[in-house]
């Protein structure tokens, strides 16, 4: 799988995205769910991490499983 996936947006256009931009964001999230107390910002900033993280490997972990079951 290369590095970059495509995702639409919105308006019906694509992104790129780089699967570095998303390690990185995802763990910035990851620092910021570790310093924060309130469960309720904790949940937001785990689902967000979750759907960013998910942008680019959803599909390696799909196909992973689909060999493992092979």
């Amino acid at each position: 799988m290369s590095d970059e996936t495509t995702v639409e947006n919105v308006d019906q256009e694509f992104e790129e995205i780089c699967s570095d931009e998303v390690d990185r964001v995802v763990e910035i999230l990851d620092g910021l769910i570790e310093n924060v107390q309130s469960e309720n910002i904790k949940h937001f900033l785990e689902e967000a991490s979750s759907n960013i993280y998910y942008l680019v490997y959803e599909d390696a972990e799909d196909e992973g499983t689909l060999e493992q079951a092979a």
